[in-house]
């Protein structure tokens, strides 16, 4: 049973570092940008946010492979309706997390423009990772 507890706890604190990660690089993009940064898409990529991107990419590569492991540990069949949705979520969530950070460094090298299409992936991607939190919290088994 420990292994399990622990699993959690790594599942838990990953998701939570990840939807933190995001929601502070958030925060800071929108403060900078009021405050007139017109470079504040350009610093997002830059060094001292580099180590808030990386964490979030960890957590975003354990997450599939720990919630597997919880899944065969409990015993729930992978065929449960919540289970096939987080996955379909996940799958969506991540590759549009891929996709805003290629947006982020064409960004930076003021490659392409439009703003609107780069804000619709980071909502779109934020959405898709609390409705896997909200279906993991419920789990209606």
């Amino acid at each position: 049973m420990e292994h399990l507890t622990a699993l959690k706890t790594l599942h838990i604190v990953a998701t939570i570092l990840l939807l933190l990660g995001a929601l502070g690089l958030a925060i800071w993009t929108v403060r900078a940008r009021r405050q007139g940064d017109t470079e504040a898409y350009a610093k997002l990529l830059r060094r001292p946010l580099l180590f808030v991107w990386l964490v979030m990419g960890l957590c975003l590569a354990s997450m599939p492979f720990t919630g597997w492991w919880l899944v065969h540990l409990v015993g729930w069949p992978l065929g449960q309706t919540w289970v096939l949705a987080s996955s379909v979520l996940y799958t969506l969530g991540a590759f549009a997390l891929w996709w805003l950070l290629v947006r982020l460094n064409r960004l930076r090298k003021a490659e392409v423009a439009g703003l609107r299409f780069t804000l619709a992936l980071a909502v779109f991607s934020g959405v898709c990772l609390l409705s896997i939190a909200g279906l993991m919290g419920a789990k209606p088994v």
